[in-house]
């Protein structure tokens, strides 16, 4: 209903002289009025002036004459305005209901009062009426109804009776009245309505008839009414104070009060009957019924009318019609609560500490690893996990979190994190942290990640100020959750790592475990000193203290980086990798021998525990290991001890001389070459000399300027130029200074395999690379790719050692990809699939080292778990058998199917490191897959392995960080690099990994965190194996298999290297000839039944004889080359470059290229095998082949200090040596 108010106009008051309205100060621009149409009449000479004068006015007067209409948002009735207060508006709703619910309760309670003031034996009757007493009579069948008609009530009480009475019976009418809309009948027999008049209109009767006052009305009954007015009033107060309550307690709240009513209508009905009969006191009648509705019935207290009786039936029969009613619906509600997981209380919100974990889908992999994670640091005990989840707990979840070790700590919530109620519900706003996973089993991934933004806008809207840790799966998407404080994003670290692998080998098991929480305590039980050894430097971890706090670092105060990274690592046995300044944020890696320590500076460090919980033992264990002597490896303590002196400078040993003056060596000192002194090195310098360390211009690179390109290089010649990529293919990609070409290559150029108008080059061979190529085969070309190449073409990566790089693509790439990579130097890409022998062939495989297999999108989910991986691990075995001297790193998407890496069916060592992994496992090990080979050897990698990184960052917010810069992700100005190089046998002299850690502080001040090591290794079989595989083969080969040794016996032999270790020299014997095959047997025994018969000519047997002959000596490794040599003839690439595995060894392999481990193709036995070791003691002895992970200081942090004119030449000691 609106109503209209006329406003009087000023117009018609006072007027100024020529009609203008008093006051007017300055004119106002006519509304409605066009300044073209002349004004109506006049009131000046016609002037112009005039005309403007006499409009405005006329505007004015109009304005001033509009009707002011005020809205209403309800109807303005008497009717509707008692409708919103008693009903509609929430808050006096809520009044009216709790005021009825009290009348109610106090009808009850005087009720109670009623029948303990009243006494029976007193005499019963009306009001004003003359008083009987009447007695029970057991014998007799009649009943005296005068008792139950008539009560005694006082005059007090009956007034406060009638007054209550009155005041329910308005209310009840004025709510008929304002809810009724047109059936009458409807409202007058609902049953709280037919109760209240019960309960009512007696009391009101008696005001005018006293004789009535007396008389028995059932107040009791107001009970019922009491519950039905409080299920209103929670329904209003939840409601008023805009709150979800969990229809669970309602429903509890509701079975409550029904027993309570039950029992109240019993009690009082048994007790008021009874008073014709035994006169039942209230307790009595309430033991009664406890008695009766719990089914016990003693018998001692019965009812004695058939009144009373018939009311304890009907009793009986109305609780078993209401009470399974709300019974089952609690339990309907229940097994629903179960599967939404309920609510997370806010009183244990307030008092107790919790994270909530946010999933699209939750999966056994990802609840354990997070839960192992999180839990392994001793301060997060006491945290609550709120895991709020949109699907259903599926059984094996469900199952793990009924384990009493999680039962109590986790709490699963189905909801979305897009609902404010389901995020009530976990308490987000009062949340330590909150965790948001994306989906990276989906097919389409980009799909999952705007998932994942959605739910970290909903929750940095709905609880501003709770911390966001938030995995991001596409690094085009990482933009829109910069606000986050933590963001992970998964394959600008997956890229970038495996990218790493390939000029440091084993970045990914480095990273992993330096990630992963460990003790130390993994393959200590185990007999094999490998496995001891690895598993004790992988507890190593990424820890911090403030320097003027720490007993590692204080007394280095004033001192440079690397004299206290050398000296603690000598000392304490930490290993000291980077800090940050108090005044600024930026953590750098390494800062060089320049940087000065200061009290307020964080130090980074790696070791197996942090330094509040080490303990310092310096005399007494100096003294007990004087006591044992020199011992092989220290043993694991929870401590930390001191680890030992090294001595740097050891007296009565033979030097040998350096055989090489090769960059790639560690230069020996020739002042201690006479042979009477072991060499010594310099001592690490408390503070830097510019005379003893040259800063290396990497800018002006003149040692690679030295090198003129042959013309054998083609492309590979042209001239390179430093700078920062010009076209970045997402936001938020970090710059970094890389090779690239002086002029962008043409979108043509890039194919590797076809030819264009500016070269005719149509195959590795034809480019004629210098270095071998690394290949990646992924589906398509991500802009995660990107970070693939950014590492290899860093700045610091020298010129003569820049890989070619072909992308080996199953979709084509689009303009915008080929746009930001077409600037760097030696990358190609070609559409094939690495399941095509013709694609490998033709992107050069044979001319690789290195071949990256990418996870691939549309395999990445399955109907069956942990068979997403089959097609790339089926894959990756055929190229392992084609091209076994090719190092292939291998992305799966379950780090459980690495098992299956290089599978082989009787490969006895890999069973027994299952059967390690197992104990692990069941030790409460959170890398029981640490020992698989691939894994160990970095060869394999799954990205769910670094999904700790992100767990790990809300103890540590530095590690993501920390990582990035390893990674080369982020360049910060100062901080240092990751890079390797390799310990070959001019180097030994250095002998131990603490004298190699004082060579490189003091020559490059590089800082050296662990190492890479490949050593032989020979694992026997058990002895009734091998025995049954003698009898099998004896029996099988008769005499045809005793031939003169083949070219393999001829190569093989004691001094074979690592493949021939553990073989018998007897040559006779066919168990150790390695050309034994049971397939070539059993053609060779089909062949020479076919010779048996009788032969038709004397030719024809000899060529039977001799197919025979090379059938038996033809291996499966030859059948596999002639295979490859056919594709190659058959596409016209030359065969020239393809070497046959037969007549490579295990070792020469392993001395062309470091792959990790090699299985001998004829014996089936491990030969080789490859471990990381982070942070090794200082005695730890170095051995041929080991490579050593460094952070080397950022040369342009020394080129910025210097004069631009002044070029300084590169110290080949300082740098080149320690190049990969």
């Amino acid at each position: 209903m609106a109503r209209a108010k006329l406003p009087r106009s000023p117009s018609e008051g006072k007027a100024g002289p020529g009609g203008g309205p008093a006051g007017a100060t300055a004119p106002e621009e006519p509304h409605g009025l066009s300044p073209l149409l002349p004004a109506p009449g006049g009131g000046s000479v016609g002037s112009d002036v005039g005309q403007r004068l006499q409009a405005e006015e006329s505007s004015l007067d109009s304005s001033l004459s509009q009707v002011q209409v005020e809205f209403y948002v309800n109807e303005n009735t008497f009717k509707e305005r008692l409708k919103l207060f008693f009903i509609k508006n929430q808050r006096s709703s809520l009044r009216i209901r709790v005021f009825n619910f009290s009348l109610k309760l106090l009808t009850c309670l005087l009720y109670i009062v009623r029948v303990l003031l009243d006494d029976p034996g007193q005499g019963i009757g009306c009001w004003g009426c003359e008083k009987r007493n009447y007695t029970f009579n057991d014998s007799s069948s009649q009943i005296n109804w005068a008792p139950i008609l008539w009560v005694e009530r006082r005059m007090a009480l009956w007034v406060i009776q009638v007054v209550v009475a009155v005041i329910s019976f308005l209310e009840t009418m004025l709510l008929i009245y304002l809810s009724y809309k047109g059936n009458i009948w409807e409202q007058i027999f609902r049953v709280p309505f037919v109760l209240e008049m019960i309960n009512t209109l007696p009391f009101i009767i008696t005001i005018f008839w006293p004789p009535l006052r007396n008389l028995f009305i059932p107040v009791f009954l107001n009970c019922w009414l009491a519950k039905h007015a409080l299920e209103n009033m929670i329904n209003d107060f939840h409601r008023a104070i805009l709150r979800t309550q969990s229809a669970m307690s309602n429903q509890v709240v509701i079975l409550f009060c029904t027993l309570l009513c039950l029992l109240f209508t019993g009690t009082c009905g048994i007790q008021h009957l009874e008073r014709a009969g035994e006169n039942l006191s209230l307790l009595t009648a309430f033991y009664f019924c406890i008695v009766t509705f719990s089914t016990v019935g003693y018998g001692d207290v019965t009812p004695k009318i058939w009144p009373s009786q018939l009311l304890v039936v009907v009793m009986i029969c109305v609780a078993l019609v209401v009470l399974p009613l709300q019974f089952e619906e609690l339990v309907y509600l229940w097994m629903e609560r179960q599967k939404s997981g309920g609510n997370y209380s806010r009183h244990r919100a307030q008092t107790e500490k919790h994270v909530v974990l946010c999933v699209s889908s939750l999966k056994i992999d990802l609840l354990m690893d997070f839960l192992n994670e999180f839990y392994a640091h001793p301060r997060l005990q006491d945290y609550y996990v709120i895991i709020l989840c949109p699907a259903e707990m599926d059984m094996q979840v469900r199952r793990v979190l009924q384990i009493p070790l999680w039962s109590q700590r986790v709490i699963y919530l189905q909801g979305s994190a897009l609902k404010d109620q389901d995020l009530m519900r976990a308490k987000m706003d009062n949340g330590e942290a909150c965790f948001l996973l994306s989906s990276r089993n989906e097919v389409d991934r980009t799909a999952a990640d705007h998932q994942t933004i959605l739910r970290a806008w909903a929750v940095k809207d709905f609880a501003p100020n709770c911390p966001l840790y938030v995995q991001i799966l596409k690094p085009e998407n990482k933009f829109h959750v910069k606000f986050a404080d933590h963001v992970v994003c998964e394959e600008e670290c997956k890229f970038a790592m495996l990218a790493l692998n390939c000029i440091c080998p084993a970045t990914s098991t480095l990273i992993t475990l330096l990630v992963h929480t460990s003790r130390g305590q993994e393959g200590q039980e185990s007999p094999e000193q490998w496995q001891r050894t690895y598993g004790r430097c992988s507890g190593n971890e990424v820890y911090h203290i403030r320097m003027g706090d720490s007993k590692f670092f204080r007394e280095y105060e004033g001192k440079s980086f690397t004299y206290a990274a050398f000296h603690a690592h000598k000392k304490y046995g930490v290993c000291l990798i980077g800090l940050k300044r108090e005044q600024h944020k930026s953590i750098l890696l390494n800062p060089g021998p320049r940087h000065t320590l200061a009290a307020s500076d964080t130090c980074f460090y790696i070791n197996i525990t942090k330094e509040e919980n080490s303990a310092f033992v310096f005399a007494q264990e100096e003294r007990r290991k004087q006591r044992a002597g020199p011992g092989p490896h220290l043993p694991v303590r929870s401590i930390l001890a001191s680890m030992g002196t090294v001595a740097m400078d050891l007296q009565n040993a033979e030097c040998r001389p350096s055989q090489s003056s090769a960059g790639s060596k560690l230069a020996l000192p020739s002042e201690n070459g006479s042979g009477s002194r072991r060499p010594s090195i310099a001592p690490v310098l408390e503070l830097a000399d510019n005379s003893a360390l040259l800063p290396c211009d990497l800018l002006t690179d003149q040692s690679e300027d030295e090198v003129t390109p042959s013309d054998e290089e083609g492309l590979s010649a042209v001239e390179y130029v430093k700078g920062y990529p010009p076209n970045s293919p997402y936001i938020g990609s970090s710059p970094t200074l890389c090779h690239l070409l002086p002029v962008k290559a043409p979108f043509c150029c890039l194919r590797l395999d076809k030819g264009c108008e500016h070269n005719s080059y149509e195959d590795a061979k034809a480019y004629g690379f210098k270095n071998k190529l690394i290949i990646v085969s992924a589906e398509t070309a991500g802009n995660g790719l990107y970070n693939f190449i950014v590492p290899l073409r860093a700045y610091y990566r020298p010129r003569r050692e820049l890989n070619p790089i072909v992308l080996l693509l199953d979709n084509r790439p689009d303009r915008h990809f080929l746009e930001a990579i077409c600037c760097f130097p030696m990358v190609y890409y070609m559409e094939g699939s690495v399941d095509n022998l013709d694609s490998l062939l033709q992107c050069g495989i044979i001319y690789a080292d290195n071949l990256v297999v990418v996870d691939k999108e549309s395999t990445m989910s399955a109907e069956e778990d942990y068979m997403a991986d089959a097609k790339t691990i089926v894959n990756v075995q055929t190229m392992f058998r084609l091209f076994p001297s090719l190092s292939i790193t291998t992305e799966l998407t379950h780090p459980s199917n690495m098992r299956f890496m290089q599978f082989r069916a009787k490969d006895s060592y890999s069973l027994a490191l299952s059967k390690l992994e197992k104990r692990e496992r069941e030790n409460g090990s959170n890398l029981a897959f640490m020992f698989r080979l691939p894994f160990a050897a970095g060869r394999v990698f799954s990205i769910s392995m670094l999904d700790t990184l992100l767990y790990q960052s809300f103890v540590k917010d530095y590690m993501i960080t920390i990582t990035r810069l390893l990674l080369g992700l982020d360049t910060t100005p100062g901080s240092g690099y990751l890079c390797a190089m390799k310990i070959g046998e001019d180097d030994l002299w250095i002998r131990t990994y603490g004298r190699l850690f004082q060579k490189l502080c003091s020559s490059s001040a590089e800082v050296p965190i662990g190492i890479y090591r490949t050593e032989s290794h020979v694992f026997t079989e058990p002895q009734d194996l091998r025995a049954q595989s003698q009898i099998s083969v004896n029996m099988e080969g008769c005499e045809d298999m005793r031939q003169a040794p083949g070219p393999w016996e001829a190569q093989v032999g004691p001094g074979g290297g690592g493949s021939t270790q553990g073989r018998h020299a007897d040559g006779d014997d066919p168990v150790e000839h390695p050309l034994l095959r049971r397939k070539s047997l059993s053609w060779a025994r089909k062949l020479s039944r076919k010779g048996s018969q009788p032969a038709k000519t004397p030719a024809a047997a000899e060529r039977i004889s001799q197919q025979r002959l090379s059938l038996c000596q033809r291996s499966e490794r030859q059948e596999l080359s002639e295979l490859v040599k056919n594709r190659m003839k058959h596409l016209g690439l030359p065969t020239t470059g393809y070497e046959d595995i037969a007549n490579l060894t295990a070792s020469d392999v392993m001395n062309r290229v470091n792959l990790g481990y090699l299985q001998d193709e004829i014996s089936d036995q491990q030969n080789t095998l490859s471990y990381v070791l982070i942070n090794p003691p200082p005695d730890t002895t170095l051995k041929p082949n080991d490579i050593v992970y460094l952070i080397r200081s950022d040369p342009l942090a020394h080129v910025a200090g210097s004069s631009p004119s002044h070029k300084l030449s590169c110290n080949p000691e300082t740098r080149d040596e320690t190049q990969l």
